[in-house]
């Protein structure tokens, strides 16, 4: 298996290959509107118009799965996303990351990358980054800051 073999469902519900990410750069985060890292979206945001157009993008998971930080539907999280951090990278329907009905990308992802304490995600903001031709290179905390990815991502651009 590679991340060119799975699909996920869009925020508005569409089905989209991995595949349609092939040769970019790709950052894969679990993320929340209601959490402490929330801001992040600003940052994530900021990395994608910086470098979109020399082919990296950023895929938004929603998981409710930490402290009830995404309770909302998709609507709402569209809101949140566009309203308060002007969002435009692509964002995906409400994924569990960890259990019995975890998203097979991210069993995928941290099959590839297992974490500090284990493979387990432990927060929102879990950042995975996938080199150009579908390899997971690095796994980053949910308190590495988007701009601290910087470097890494261009090595790989």
């Amino acid at each position: 298996m590679d991340f060119y073999q799975f699909s996920a469902k869009s925020i508005t519900n569409q089905d989209i290959p991995m595949e349609s990410f092939k040769d970019k750069v790709v950052l894969v985060v679990n993320t929340a509107s209601k959490c402490g890292l929330t801001p992040q979206y600003e940052g994530l945001e900021n990395l994608y118009k910086k470098y979109k157009d020399k082919g990296l993008v950023i895929l938004g998971f929603p998981c409710n799965q930490f402290g009830n930080q995404e309770p909302g539907t998709e609507e709402s999280i569209v809101s949140n996303c566009l309203v308060n951090y002007g969002v435009s990278f692509p964002m995906f329907s409400k994924i569990d990351v960890n259990g019995a009905n975890t998203h097979p990308i991210f069993v995928y992802l941290k099959k590839q990358k297992g974490g500090f304490l284990g493979s387990a995600i432990k927060w929102n903001f879990t950042k995975f980054l996938i080199d150009k031709q579908g390899r997971v290179i690095e796994r980053f905390s949910p308190t590495t800051q988007p701009a601290d990815l910087e470097k890494d991502i261009l090595k790989l651009l």
